[in-house]
């Protein structure tokens, strides 16, 4: 996802630089072109050689290295730098970023740096809480820089509090965020709904169905790293909240017709992934139905129609995406379903077929317009994901 970005990854003192040694070998396995810079500090918890190792890049410390090459290291490396993120970002350094002091390689390189930047404070509690602390960060915000927030726990001096760093798949996240995709759905407010809904028969059981959201997950994070303002409204699963998304839980098919159908006026574009349940418990005001004593049978209602309520109140320019999850007559029944939701796109896929439809990594979508379709081929389901908005994007422009 990173081919030809390169990152500089500074690091400064603290127990977490082993959090950082992780990182770069993450970026590294994305094939990011990683600099690793360090302080003097940081050669104290981890030696540059760890850095040079994962990286294949030389990772520098001292300012006046003689490395015998006819450029200004730090100047060059500032140059081609995509992105800096440093990670863990003592209270030393957020110090002297805040204040434009440039006494060692890192502050040096990065004050030269014009390319986007992040830093994530990792230290005492205390430290971080101090209002010093605090102001310096305000500083760098408003000079553009992304803060990483700390995450809580026990911390390595013993106290428990905020202050740690976050662990490296989150900052690995972080610049993929930045890098990994161009900004072409900038400006766009995109809502996805993902997961099962539950429907309670009683306080032990329920109704469901095999999603477990990650196709749904996958869009929001893939529209993210585009630029969209996503919204993400998620049923029961075991997935982790993607970053950067407005994650929106809820439990039943009506709280998230509630959830979906009050935020749809605003969006641009709605994405609805979810495998609603289709029936819940009914109630004597459904069926008027009184229930004989011995009698086990349940009798079921239908759930809300969240996908034809939205197409029926659509307002002009709202793009609309269902999915259609079928068994047999894949394409006549998408088709019907397009139509009667009035949608103007519906990813379909055949749940018999291998590697695609639930509990996989994978997914096989066929999507289809009112003018044709396009078959996908077996893919993730994050580079589905991405397929899915770029033939949104070309049905908008």
């Amino acid at each position: 996802m990173l081919q030809g970005k390169t990152v500089l990854l500074g690091v400064t003192g603290g127990i977490a630089c082993f959090k950082a040694a992780a990182l770069a070998s993450m970026l590294k396995k994305q094939h990011a072109d990683v600099q690793v810079v360090m302080t003097k500090n940081a050669t104290e918890f981890v030696t540059p050689l760890t850095f040079e190792q994962l990286t294949g890049n030389r990772a520098l410390v001292d300012t006046f290295d003689r490395n015998f090459q006819y450029n200004v290291a730090h100047i060059a490396l500032a140059d081609r730098a995509d992105y800096v993120l440093i990670a863990p970002a003592t209270a030393n350094v957020i110090a002297k970023l805040a204040h434009g002091l440039a006494d060692d390689m890192l502050t040096t390189t990065v004050l030269a740096c014009t390319c986007p930047k992040a830093l994530a404070p990792a230290m005492n509690t205390n430290m971080y809480e101090n209002p010093v602390t605090k102001d310096n960060l305000a500083i760098l915000r408003r000079y553009g820089w992304e803060i990483v927030d700390p995450a809580s726990g026990h911390l390595a001096c013993g106290a428990t509090g905020k202050g740690r760093l976050p662990e490296p798949e989150d900052l690995l996240e972080v610049c993929l965020h930045a890098l990994a995709h161009e900004k072409d759905m900038a400006g766009k407010r995109l809502l996805v709904t993902a997961g099962p809904t539950q429907e309670a028969l009683d306080p032990v059981r329920y109704l469901t169905n095999h999603s477990s959201g990650r196709m749904g997950y996958s869009i929001a994070k893939a529209a993210a790293r585009r630029g969209a303002q996503v919204t993400l409204v998620s049923g029961p699963t075991a997935l982790k909240k993607p970053a950067y998304v407005e994650t929106v839980d809820v439990v039943s098919a009506q709280d998230m017709y509630e959830a979906v159908t009050s935020r749809a006026k605003d969006m641009d574009i709605i994405v609805k992934a979810a495998a609603v349940a289709d029936y819940r418990p009914a109630t004597l005001a459904d069926n008027k139905i009184k229930k004989q004593d011995g009698d086990m049978a349940i009798p079921l209602a239908r759930t809300k129609d969240i996908l034809g309520a939205l197409g029926e109140n659509k307002r002009p320019g709202q793009f609309l995406c269902g999915f259609s999850m079928e068994t047999e007559n894949m394409v006549e029944n998408s088709k019907k379903k397009l139509e009667k939701k009035h949608l103007d796109l519906i990813a379909a896929n055949n749940v018999k077929v291998a590697g695609a439809g639930f509990g996989v990594d994978t997914n096989i979508l066929t999507l289809i317009t009112p003018e044709g379709m396009t078959e996908l081929p077996l893919m993730s389901k994050d580079a589905a994901a991405d397929a899915l908005l770029d033939a949104i994007l070309e049905r908008m422009n």
